[in-house]
Formats: structure tokens, sequence, C-alpha cells
């Protein structure tokens, strides 16, 4: 039976389907030792060989999701030209291939999904199906009411509106305010470039939940397998 090189590549979880298109676009994926042409190519894996950086791809028998809560100075690919450490050092999975699901910048902490399942990634990133990433974030001064009502309705960033922010102050001092940031939206920078937007830039950025499903008690630098009742919960809205 043939299917999608892309959606094979995410089954096999060498990475989710969108990711996976990039790198055949990189011409880093070869079927049958020939370096693939066009998009939507489809192949049968039972018959031909896939390769992807010169390694033979077979899809895994065994699916796996990780919460890890990610520490601070830990990048969210799969290797650092510049050296710089990994989230995948932090696991302990013999045998599996896992990898970040979206990115967390270098310097924010908190929960971040790997898995080599990339049906379920691609399920995870796909804009349809605004899954809820809420945030702490620590940021400079106090943002007045209508500043932070700027947030809730959306704010332009690079040319592009932001989706509605649910915002929540919890608690303040002196010279910080710290607040609950709930967004769906996964670009670059995201919730720091919305506190830049109105001169409160973030101090400390931390995640602590996708959908319903929270980081809780979980150390920094640990990690934990989801089941089936953890994956249903990154599907199910942040609790208000």
């Amino acid at each position: 039976m043939t299917e999608r090189l892309q959606k094979f590549l995410a089954r096999a979880g060498v990475a989710s389907r969108r990711k996976a298109e990039e790198y055949i676009a990189q011409g880093r994926v070869k079927v049958d030792g020939q370096p693939v042409e066009k998009m939507g190519q489809t192949i049968d894996p039972e018959r031909q060989r896939v390769t992807f950086d010169g390694r033979s791809v077979t899809p895994p028998n065994q699916k796996l999701t990780v919460l890890l809560n990610k520490p601070a100075g830990y990048v969210t690919t799969m290797a650092d030209p510049q050296g710089r450490p990994i989230v995948t050092s932090l696991l302990n999975e013999p045998g599996l291939r896992l990898f970040p699901v979206g990115r967390l910048d270098l310097d924010t902490e908190g929960a971040l999904l790997l898995t080599n399942d990339g049906e379920l990634a691609h399920n995870i990133l796909h804009p349809s199906r605004q899954i809820n990433r809420t945030y702490l974030a620590t940021v400079k001064g106090h943002p007045d009411r209508d500043a932070l009502q700027q947030l809730r309705r959306g704010i332009v960033l690079e040319g592009h509106r932001t989706w509605p922010a649910r915002i929540r102050e919890l608690r303040r001092n002196q010279e910080t305010t710290t607040l609950e940031v709930i967004i769906h939206e996964g670009r670059k920078r995201q919730v720091r470039k919305m506190f830049a937007a109105i001169s409160h830039p973030v101090l400390h950025l931390k995640r602590v939940a996708y959908g319903g499903l929270r980081l809780g008690s979980l150390a920094s630098g640990q990690y934990r397998r989801l089941g089936p009742e953890d994956l249903k919960m990154l599907f199910r809205p942040a609790a208000k």
C-alpha cells in the first residue's frame, strides 16, 4: 500500500509532516538512493528504501510521547552547530528517537512535548486545533489595564495580528508583574514580542500547560511518559 512520503516520515518519527516537508525540500530524504525531486511523492514502504541523512527510516513499533520540564539554556532542536545543550540529551529512552513538538526559546523554561509519533505532532501543531499554551510571564514594571486590553484584543506583530490572548495578573512587586498568559499560536518568541510591544519586556517566561495538560510538580530537567488520558488532556481547553 502506498502513502505520501511526508506522512511516512511522520509515522516513522522523523518529524511532524510539516517539518518532514522541509527536510524533503532540503534534499535530506532519498528513496531507493535517489533524492526526492517533487513534494507529495508516494512510496511503497514495503518495497522501497527511504533514508534520512543517510540513515534508513522504518516506522517504530512503539509510540511514545513525553512531557519535559525544559530548563533554560537548552535548545529545542535535534542538534546544534553552536554546541549548546539540546533537550533530547535530557531523555533516557534507548532505541527511541523522540523529537520536540514545536519549540521553546533558549531562555524559556517549562512544558515541552517530545514524541516519535509524527501524526500526533501534526495534530498538535496544526492551527485548526487551536491548542492553548499557558505561560507564566514576569515582566518589567506594571502594565496598566489599557495595555493589557491591547493584548487581549490582539496586536500587530511583524505585519500579522495576533489572536486574542487571555491574560490575568497574578501578583506584582515593586518592580515587576507576574501574569498568566494563554495563547494558541506558536509564533517564534511571541509572548516576549507581545509584551515588548507594550513596553513591558519579559524578564522570565515559563510554559506551564498545553491545553488541559499541566506541568504540575515536574522538576526542571525531568520528564514523564504520557498515557492515553494525558494525550486526551492535550486537546481539552485550558482551565479558566
